[in-house]
């Protein structure tokens, strides 16, 4: 029996979190490079009722993307998309981010969105650190937003010479996924769909609990005990902002970024975060 299919990339907590929320009655198709992690995550959720099958999936790769889908497809009608694949800037290189968390998520949107079923809606998972950088000129955040796929990384901006470190390079990745998301939420709107993407803050993950006790450690735990709400949110806060996109409630809501990050953006600008402060 066809299924309406969810497709979810990178088995990760705030992954888990919106699956779970979004996910029951259907399909779940679950892709990670980490195939160890996804099956373990696909155990979870297939013993407390879900349907998960975790499938190896390099998000840099336009191949093993294009794999992923035509995998979701056997089930049925792709309904549902919750990207959560990435990588920080404390765990890889500044040309592996931008591969992988900008080009990468890029071709995710584009493809998807060749295929998603009219009423279909997506999410994808960006950063408030995109939030915290130097303004862009309207024509660089044009070329982030409509660029072809396959010349992203060919565009000045994005230059090795213009990089400073991985956090800009991160942050560099996370401000295209918002502008992709512009610019797709018109494609897929013709075919009745709609995406949107969502920027958290600190949230408590296996990997952030790695980033408290490491070298960057002091920095984020300041950033959350300077922020208004004074501490870092759970992967399930972040599911609740998706079931808000994802359901009829947000059926008007489409190429939108959601920022959640305890207004630790808005410190950073106004408050005790403040370079200068």
């Amino acid at each position: 029996m066809n299924k309406d299919v969810m497709i979810v990339t990178g088995a990760g907590q705030i992954s888990m979190a919106i699956a779970r929320r979004m996910g029951y009655g259907k399909k779940i198709v679950m892709g990670d490079k980490n195939m160890e992690h996804a099956k373990a995550i696909a155990k979870v959720m297939n013993e407390a009722g879900y349907d998960v099958e975790p499938i190896e999936m390099d998000l840099s790769s336009r191949e093993s993307i294009l794999g992923l889908i035509s995998k979701a497809q056997e089930y049925g009608e792709i309904k549902m998309l919750v990207n959560g694949a990435g990588v920080s800037p404390s765990q890889a290189p500044a040309s592996a981010i931008l591969k992988v968390d900008l080009y990468g998520t890029a071709v995710l949107l584009e493809e998807v969105g060749k295929v998603i079923a009219k009423g279909g809606v997506g999410v994808t998972i960006s950063s408030q650190s995109g939030w915290r950088m130097k303004q862009l000129t309207p024509e660089e955040d044009e070329q982030l937003a409509t660029t072809p796929t396959e010349e992203l990384l060919d565009i000045e901006l994005l230059q090795p010479e213009k990089i400073k470190d991985t956090l800009h390079a991160y942050q560099l990745a996370k401000r295209c996924n918002e502008k992709r998301v512009m610019a797709e939420c018109v494609k897929w709107g013709k075919r009745g769909a709609r995406i949107n993407a969502i920027a958290p803050g600190i949230i408590v993950t296996p990997l952030a609990i790695d980033e408290f006790n490491g070298p960057r450690g002091n920095f984020y735990k300041n950033m959350f005990a300077k922020c208004p709400e004074g501490r870092p949110a759970t992967a399930d806060e972040v599911a609740n902002v998706a079931e808000l996109l994802m359901s009829d409630k947000g059926a008007f809501i489409t190429g939108s970024t959601f920022l959640m990050d305890g207004g630790a953006t808005a410190s950073y600008y106004y408050g005790p975060l403040k370079p200068d402060a």
